[in-house]
């Protein structure tokens, strides 16, 4: 997000459908102190699953074990509709959670999220450590609602067998190499079929977001009105068509791409060689690791038009984030435990066992993150002043939504692109004012 289209579980591992778990009083409890003085219980009610669960849990119970005024109870619950009902109930279920930062601005408006500036000042808690792009989608109409805990970027995954068998020594460094590469690096049968694609996973947003970036382009203004119809979101959509649905025939790419298998699973077209060229996010270094260890791969920057080198170093940032619930009856507490959790030590762990990267500007260089095969390319991006994030407004998942179809439209040959980011432009209107 971001806004990243998240599927039944998003890239990072988290399962989102609404319904697999419920956030119930009697999972998750009311908490509170205990009637003989001792120490206060707070539910941490987050949307990680599996292992990046019990990650989690390792480092709650280091909190539990660090003091004796707070007991965390962490819950498990994937869930964000019910994660939402929740903290718009007069008694909510739950102290503190995690979300994603494309959904501050949404939450922020709806009076559903606690500020956390006078907590910030109180304990003397500086933001200057964060990436301030991350720290940009934290805030809204100038108040701070959540902290990132984990950040998320792109770069260019490449095939390293598969560049060296169509000639090429190295990834491109250019929009305009970039294009030629996927050329090489596309196969045709006999029949006109293809066998293999030059640059993959087109149908997610954060692709094309990341994209229009990469050309130059912008999401939103200064002001935070979207822009989908913006020259670089439009030369980046172009750039896709010319060189992938448009050279090839949207039937027969599309044909090839629908036996493709799972993102996160061995069957992923990138680990088994069907797409040679991919923009994904950080995580892939320990998905691959678990899915396609044998894959000869690497990752580099994302290229950026030959004429524009301003724009190298461009990437997409989006964020998951901490908050607290305004109708939270114990919020002096699950601050706390968020200060903890956002320390270097806490965070360092968590992102770390995630293969996430950290919001701390002074974790980038941690020799930690040296356990994480090709993880640097993704830790040195976090650097670059263009690091791009979308705005995050109360109406961003309408937006979401809109530029989803429009991508849609796009990919599928419908619609050309400018008149596709037009048509979004035309329903943005209606709800930017």
């Amino acid at each position: 997000m971001t806004t990243p289209l998240f599927r039944v579980r998003d890239r990072r591992g988290r399962v989102l459908a609404a319904g697999m778990l419920a956030l119930s009083l009697a999972a998750c409890g009311s908490g509170g102190a205990s009637g003989d003085g001792g120490p206060t219980t707070i539910t941490f009610s987050y949307l990680w699953s599996g292992p990046e669960a019990q990650a989690l849990e390792k480092i709650i119970a280091e909190f539990n074990a660090s003091q004796r005024k707070i007991v965390v109870k962490g819950v498990s619950s994937p869930d964000t509709q019910k994660q939402l009902a929740s903290m718009a109930s007069a008694g909510g279920a739950f102290d503190i959670s995690d979300n994603f930062g494309s959904n501050v601005g949404a939450w922020a408006a709806k009076g559903v999220l606690e500020p956390l500036d006078e907590y910030m000042s109180k304990d003397g808690f500086d933001t200057a450590d964060i990436v301030p792009a991350a720290l940009k989608q934290m805030t809204y109409e100038g108040k701070t609602y959540s902290l990132p805990v984990a950040t998320h970027s792109f770069q260019l995954l490449y095939n390293k067998k598969l560049l060296a068998e169509a000639g090429l020594k190295e990834p491109p460094k250019t929009t305009e190499g970039w294009a030629a590469a996927i050329a090489k690096l596309t196969k045709v049968d006999g029949d006109g079929n293809l066998v293999q694609l030059g640059l993959g996973n087109p149908e997610s947003n954060s692709t094309f977001t990341t994209m229009g970036y990469q050309f130059g382009g912008d999401w939103y203004d200064t002001a935070g009105r979207p822009t989908p119809a913006a020259p670089g979101n439009l030369a980046a959509l172009r750039f896709y068509t010319d060189n992938v649905t448009g050279k090839y025939g949207v039937d027969k790419v599309r044909k090839f791409t629908s036996g493709f298998g799972e993102y996160a699973s061995p069957q992923n077209p990138f680990y088994i060689g069907k797409v040679a060229m991919v923009v994904d996010g950080e995580w892939q270094a320990r998905f691959i690791g678990d899915n396609a260890p044998k894959l000869d791969w690497d990752v580099a920057p994302l290229p950026h038009p030959a004429g524009r080198p301003e724009l190298a170093g461009t990437t997409q940032l989006t964020a998951s984030t901490l908050f607290i619930p305004r109708n939270s009856k114990r919020k002096a507490q699950a601050w706390e435990f968020m200060k903890f959790l956002m320390g270097k030590k806490a965070m360092a762990e968590f992102t770390f066992a995630l293969a996430n990267l950290p919001s701390r500007l002074s974790l980038l260089d941690d020799a930690k993150y040296d356990g994480i095969p090709r993880f640097d390319p993704w830790l040195k991006a976090l650097k670059s002043p263009n690091v791009k994030v979308l705005a995050s407004m109360p109406y961003s998942q309408e937006y979401t939504t809109d530029l989803t179809a429009g991508f849609d439209q796009v990919t599928r040959a419908a619609t050309a692109p400018d008149q596709a980011m037009r048509s979004v432009a035309e329903k943005a209107a209606g709800y930017a004012k």
